[in-house]
């Protein structure tokens, strides 16, 4: 009865709030709005391809080059699986699609957000790339079974936040390069990081970078100069400069096959001592002379001292040892690092202690001193 008593007054205060201050407080959020500034520009790549079947050589060497790479995200990529992009052809789903597929599943990356390389597989026409986790759980479908009431995978709760691209080719994937895949992916995905290796390039003076991006081996560079110019080689192989097995060693790295032009680089520690070069039909070049131009870095060295102490520059400064004579105490006449034998002369017995008050009273017979007490 309260509450009808009080409805007039309710109905007349919610017809008194005035029309704009209603509408001013109504928002929608809908597809449109929400996917209103996702760009969806396209452009298709023109990367020559080369021809032929991918061989299982080269299949391993797509799989370690491109896992685990970095690159910068150009648009935003849903958490899906259904990107398909066309080796220098057009992108799947189309503009329309891509954003409601983005509104529905969730935004991965934003545009230059940093991806990661987590996961790849390599089919018949296509390389299918899972980064920063892929679009799907681990053991997603194993968490669901049971055995004797135990679970086969345990639900950690974890929940998928990244993306998949399928790089379709026509007629099956060629023998192609890490960096041919790279450029294919440039409309999706940046890999213009920088490497351990380029960024130590660069800070190398203008001789030794120019040598480094134009792919040459100069006598006299370490480890990091060659990875930077010639990258990780595909054979590596340790002998001894001479029959004699005290010799010195040395390790070679081989660039290349057969009917490539074929690299060898010797190191001897950390700088190149030779460099040859095997071009097909043409004589065997040796480089065996320093091409460094006094450009090669000297090998850090630091002296640690011993101990607490610096080391003194004359060896007549040398600290004393250590010893447990009083300062001024001469040392025993055998020398140091010398036994010293016993000898004859016995010490003087040490005299008794005198009493401070001699008593002049005889014993008593009950004083243990004197013995037991006599029989009576």
């Amino acid at each position: 009865m309260a509450l009808n008593h009080y409805r007039p007054v309710l109905i007349a205060g919610l017809l008194a709030i005035p029309l704009a201050t209603a509408h001013a407080q109504v928002f929608t959020v809908g597809e449109k709005s929400a996917t209103a500034d996702i760009a969806t520009d396209f452009t298709p790549t023109h990367v020559p391809l080369p021809g032929g079947k991918l061989s299982e050589r080269g299949r391993r060497e797509l799989i370690r080059n491109l896992e685990a790479e970095q690159g910068f995200a150009h648009r935003a990529l849903p958490v899906s699986a259904g990107i398909t992009l066309q080796a220098n052809g057009q992108l799947t789903p189309g503009p329309a699609e891509y954003r409601k597929l983005i509104y529905v599943k969730g935004q991965s990356a934003a545009p230059g957000d940093r991806v990661v390389v987590t996961s790849m597989e390599i089919k018949g026409d296509r390389i299918v790339l899972d980064f920063n986790g892929g679009p799907y759980a681990k053991h997603r479908f194993l968490r669901h079974i049971q055995l004797n009431d135990a679970p086969v995978a345990r639900d950690t709760g974890e929940v998928a936040t990244g993306s998949r691209i399928t790089l379709v080719f026509e007629g099956g994937v060629p023998e192609i390069s890490s960096p041919e895949v790279k450029s294919l992916l440039e409309p999706l995905i940046d890999f213009g990081v920088k490497t351990s290796e380029q960024a130590y390039a660069d800070t190398l003076p203008s001789m030794l970078k120019d040598a480094i991006a134009a792919h040459e081996v100069l006598v006299g560079m370490n480890h990091r100069m060659v990875l930077a110019a010639l990258g990780a080689p595909e054979n590596k192989m340790r002998e001894q400069q001479s029959s004699d097995p005290g010799g010195g060693r040395y390790e070679e790295w081989i660039y290349g096959h057969v009917p490539q032009t074929i690299r060898f680089v010797r190191f001897v520690g950390d700088r190149v001592t030779v460099v040859e070069i095997a071009a097909l039909g043409k004589p065997i070049e040796i480089h065996d002379k320093d091409e460094m131009g006094g450009l090669n870095p000297q090998a850090p060295t630091r002296e640690v001292a011993m101990g607490d102490q610096e080391p003194s520059a004359s060896e007549d400064k040398k600290p004393a040892a250590p010893s447990l004579r009083l300062p001024g105490e001469a040392a025993p006449a055998g020398g140091p690092n010398k036994v010293q034998f016993p000898t004859d002369n016995h010490p003087a017995p040490i005299p008794p202690v005198p009493s401070a008050t001699p008593s002049t009273d005889p014993p008593s017979p009950a004083d243990p001193r004197t013995g037991p007490k006599p029989f009576r």
